[in-house]
């Protein structure tokens, strides 16, 4: 197979996306603050809602903000430089925040990376999302279902305002975010799951 082919713009996308996605900002951060290895903090998650556990809210603030981001990031990127592949970026940074290669593929739950990407692919995605997201996360305060129900939305919001291109790779992402919060579905359907703001059983 020629060279050309194989590192053509798809191959390049995936790799912008999957390495920029795959940056783990929650365990960056909490070290350098001298909060300790997020991976035996809490849930052993490496995102938001687990950084908020050390009791530094400023630090949970700032991971959300960078996962979300990074994949604004990937998929404006490779939009500039190489037009027509930002689905594919979307898709590497989603996977490579779930999945990074650096942790033996042991990520994050990809909520707010789907996010971020959502925003850069058309932005009243992401406001669609941001609403349902952050709305929930302030009235039931479980974070777990206000991410599975945000990442939920984006598909649908994608078909309602006509976006059809988006819908089939939203619902990959979505199957995603839904899977990796299995642990979290176990404890909603026994009743133990935390709220945000208190300490997990």
């Amino acid at each position: 197979m020629p060279t050309e082919i194989i590192w053509g713009p798809p191959t390049w996308a995936l790799l912008i996306g999957y390495l920029l996605g795959s940056i783990p900002f929650g365990i960056i951060l909490t070290q350098a603050a001298g909060a300790g290895d997020l991976r035996s903090i809490g849930s052993g998650n490496i995102g938001a809602t687990n950084v908020l556990r050390t009791g530094r809210k400023g630090l949970a603030a700032a991971t959300l903000l960078l996962d979300l981001l990074k994949g604004v990031a990937a998929v404006l990127l490779v939009r500039h430089w190489l037009p027509g592949e930002e689905a594919l970026a979307a898709a590497a940074a989603f996977i490579g925040h779930c999945y990074p290669i650096w942790l033996k593929f042991r990520g994050g739950k990809g909520v707010a990376t789907l996010m971020g990407v959502v925003v850069a692919l058309y932005w009243p995605l992401g406001l669609v999302y941001a609403v349902v997201w952050l709305g929930l996360l302030a009235t039931i305060r479980i974070s777990a279902v206000a991410g599975m129900t945000a990442a939920i939305s984006a598909p649908l919001a994608a078909a309602v305002l006509g976006r059809f291109d988006l819908v089939l790779l939203l619902i990959a992402l979505a199957l995603i975010v839904i899977w990796k919060h299995g642990a979290n579905i176990d404890r909603l359907l026994a009743g133990t799951e935390p709220r945000i703001g208190r300490k997990k059983p």
